[in-house]
């Protein structure tokens, strides 16, 4: 969502050495670096890192960065690992199937650092052509996303069309941009029914409660600024369970070190080697992609985890040697006086 406010404000301009086999597909749980992890606590302690296992993973790397993309291409392929994505990628994901496999011979990773489940979330919003910055945006779309980080697979989506109450008719620039017509929100619910909608199908589910999860969303914007202005247009207090997210452009920066002109949706795809599919700027479509790309950072050992919440309105940045918990069971929250 927070890259379509950037398109609608650009719209607005032109009128924005050989390896143990190759691991079984599943959840990968791999601590990044010492830089990406900021101290977290792993089954090694930070003395250990005088192990002899240190230096070779090191000379490894060094090893990689040396290669071509074909010779990364030729030795993720003995492995049975993806070959697809730009240089950088591939030698991110070589580097860290290595490390993992070194590691786990001296039983250094903890068998089970990641969330169950992962809900991704990409939030449709009324909008208007030039952005003006008095508009107030109101939730349109509520798009959920599955993911097991077990099987690595897109499990279950959701997807319910929201009645504006302020701006109930939608200006054709968002007709355009999202394809969702007048006629589907006239017909849709209010906001207050399709949260509790969202919060029984993920009761269903048993998050929070049988399972951990996280929520996940392409930016901040989605949480701290669609979903806070929401709550309050239908006066309820903001979701105890969508206080905290994974930011996925904060994590693939991090993990693939790269700016943050690179992780915006279209081309984190692009250096992953992939292709955006479906209809850019529907809410389970983005939410799709977003969730592939999620997939393909699980897969190449990112440990993807909470790095943002909301508190007192305001958002804030959750460091990485936070201990990790996931989201709570969800509830539909009270209603403000």
């Amino acid at each position: 969502m927070e890259e379509r406010e950037e398109s609608r404000a650009q719209a607005a301009r032109d009128g924005p050495a050989a390896a143990p086999a190759a691991r079984p597909p599943g959840r990968q749980h791999c601590k990044i670096s010492d830089q990406e992890t900021n101290g977290k606590t792993s089954a090694a302690s930070s003395n250990d890192f005088s192990d002899p296992i240190y230096k070779e993973i090191a000379i490894t790397n060094g090893y990689i960065n040396r290669m071509t993309r074909e010779e990364l291409r030729s030795k993720l392929a003995e492995f049975k690992l993806e070959t697809r994505g730009v240089k950088d990628v591939l030698k991110k994901r070589l580097k860290n199937y290595y490390k993992k496999q070194k590691l786990m011979q001296k039983e250094h990773i903890s068998g089970d650092s990641c969330y169950d489940y992962i809900c991704v979330v990409d939030f449709e919003a009324t909008c208007e052509e030039g952005n003006p910055p008095e508009f107030v945006h109101e939730i349109i779309e509520f798009p959920v996303v599955l993911v097991n980080t077990r099987t690595l697979e897109i499990e279950d989506t959701f997807q319910q069309y929201v009645k504006p109450e302020i701006n109930p008719k939608l200006s054709d620039f968002c007709i355009n941009l999202t394809g969702i017509t007048q006629d589907i929100v006239d017909k849709a619910d209010i906001f207050p029914q399709v949260l509790q909608n969202v919060i029984e199908w993920m009761r269903q589910r048993e998050l929070g409660t049988k399972y951990s999860y996280s929520m996940l969303t392409d930016g901040s914007w989605d949480m701290s600024k669609f979903l806070n202005t929401q709550c309050r247009i239908s006066r309820i207090k903001y979701p105890s369970f969508a206080k905290k997210w994974i930011n996925i452009r904060k994590s693939y920066g991090n993990f693939y070190k790269v700016p943050r002109n690179q992780t915006k949706l279209t081309i984190m795809l692009e250096n992953l080697g992939m292709n955006y599919d479906g209809r850019p700027h529907s809410g389970l479509d983005d939410s799709k992609n977003i969730a592939r790309i999620a997939i393909r950072m699980l897969q190449d050992g990112c440990d993807l985890r909470v790095n943002e919440r909301i508190h007192g309105g305001q958002l804030m940045t959750v460091s990485s040697s936070v201990p990790l918990e996931g989201a709570p069971a969800p509830q539909m929250p009270r209603y403000r006086n």
